[in-house]
């Protein structure tokens, strides 16, 4: 069964960076089955980090194929990707679109991530588009699983893409000095 995201809108106050309260609406993502279990999950989720009242102004499913969290990264970035397929019978390349949402530090680790991501797809894909959302926070459905949630977090604790590079690029500037010298 693929995953249903609702993005949910939470108006409430918080302190502004000159001490100041203010009020703010800001998005979050949650894993539901339906629009009244999206609102129930968001009103848990939000009461364990807002001590006031809050208020939820909007709720919406989102278009998100997949989510990616990366440990160490601290904002979202909504990735267009645009899978080639060949259409034998008119002889013409047909794309579609699927949006993920990946965890990163800036657009270019986003872009990383992305082709991190798509690189076990089997068709050809680009990426057309990556522009940083302003999703605050993402909660998944875990349903008491230990399997899921175990995966979900070794995801979030996963290395960002950019160490991973630096480290496969050590590795072999290594085994070519080992094979000259």
């Amino acid at each position: 069964m693929s995953t249903t995201w609702y993005e949910c809108k939470v108006k409430y106050r918080k302190l502004d960076d000159n001490g100041v309260q203010k009020v703010t609406t800001e998005p979050y993502l949650v894993d539901a089955v339906s629009y009244t279990e999206a609102e129930s999950r968001i009103t848990e989720e939000m009461a364990m980090y807002i001590s006031e009242e809050f208020m939820i102004t909007n709720i919406k499913m989102a278009n998100f194929a997949e989510i990616h969290p990366f440990e160490n990264s601290d904002r979202w970035f909504k990735s267009k990707v645009s899978l080639v397929a060949y259409d034998e019978e008119s002889g013409k390349e047909r794309k579609s679109n699927i949006y993920l949402l990946i965890q990163a530090n800036d657009v270019k680790e986003a872009f990383d991530s992305t082709n991190v991501v798509m690189k076990d797809t089997m068709g050809d894909y680009t990426i057309p588009s990556i522009a940083e959302s302003p999703i605050m926070d993402v909660f998944p459905y875990f349903d008491g699983e230990i399997d899921k949630l175990t995966k979900f977090n070794a995801i979030k604790a996963s290395v960002p893409v950019q160490k991973e590079v630096i480290e496969e690029e050590a590795i072999e500037e290594e085994v070519i000095e080992e094979e000259l010298g």
